[in-house]
């Protein structure tokens, strides 16, 4: 369920702040996922892991390899609303070596199945800063649909962007395997 080929998911809890802290600490990685970009002392690091392991509406995962236990990146599925039946997912790879090599698209699918089979949620959304390409494709890959933008939203590098929201539905997940 939380395996594939080359990784596994595992829960995060409150002693992977260490882990998450080398990738909040770096800018080009926050980059595409943070719209407040800053720099994080190791104590708001570990307040705010401790935050969302404690929320009742988060899973969170650590993305690992398979062959080593390597720790790689993050998957949350958050904003979980059970009566309504939908979740917002993110997908955080931390290290940058392991960036356009397909880690991110065995990711996604593990959610999906995870969201779609198991929670048997209806929708699941997400949000993309408009500038990153790569991670777009992905998802229209995967089959997200663009339900909207919030028109230049952030200011990143001295231009404003905007933030798409994607979402993809259990009965096109189901179609489209």
């Amino acid at each position: 369920m939380f395996t594939s080929d080359r990784i596994h998911l595992r829960k995060m809890n409150e002693d992977d702040f260490h882990i998450y802290h080398n990738w909040r600490s770096n800018i080009e990685v926050m980059q595409y996922t943070n719209p407040e970009l800053d720099v994080y002392s190791l104590r708001e690091t570990e307040q705010f892991i401790k935050s969302i392991c404690n929320s009742n509406t988060t899973k969170n995962y650590i993305i690992e390899l398979n062959e080593s236990d390597k720790p790689i990146g993050i998957a949350s599925l958050v904003h979980m609303d059970l009566k309504n039946r939908n979740a917002e997912c993110i997908i955080d790879i931390g290290h940058q070596s392991y960036w356009g090599s397909g880690y991110g698209k065995e990711v996604m699918n593990i959610l999906l199945d995870y969201s779609f089979s198991e929670m048997n949620l209806h929708k699941l959304y997400l949000r993309v800063f408009s500038f990153n390409e790569r991670a777009i494709k992905l998802y229209e890959s995967l089959g997200f649909l663009k339900e909207g933008e919030q028109k230049e939203h952030i200011f990143r590098n001295g231009k404003w962007h905007g933030i798409i929201t994607m979402a993809i539905f259990q009965s096109t997940y189901i179609r489209q395997r």
